[in-house]
């Protein structure tokens, strides 16, 4: 193994991802790696969250995701969920998985 080349990082796939462990020249590819392993878990919506700073990672996401074509739709969180410094992101399922309905027993 090479000594200068440092270790994979391992991303929990939860609902959410806290982007400020990465080093700005890996978060386009987290984000994309991220996002690809939440679709094949079954994940429908997640959250990035970028923080609030001078809003250079929101707009590095942002670009990123305007070009996915799985994204559905991206935009701020709500303030509950971390407002400007996060982004909410909906995403399509993978083929050959059936889109869930966001109420499974419609008469509820």
């Amino acid at each position: 193994m090479d000594a200068n080349k440092p270790e994979p990082h391992v991303l929990p796939i939860e609902d959410s991802l806290d982007l400020h462990t990465f080093h700005p020249k890996d978060l386009e590819a987290a984000v994309e790696a991220y996002l690809e392993e939440a679709r094949k878990r079954g994940l429908r919506e997640v959250r990035l969250i970028h923080g609030r700073g001078k809003g250079v990672a929101r707009a590095r996401v942002a670009r990123l995701l305007a070009r996915l074509p799985y994204v559905l739709r991206a935009y701020e969180a709500p303030p509950e969920r971390g407002g400007w410094g996060a982004t909410v992101v909906e995403l399509a399922p993978e083929q050959g998985e059936k889109a869930s309905h966001p109420n499974p027993n419609p008469r509820l």
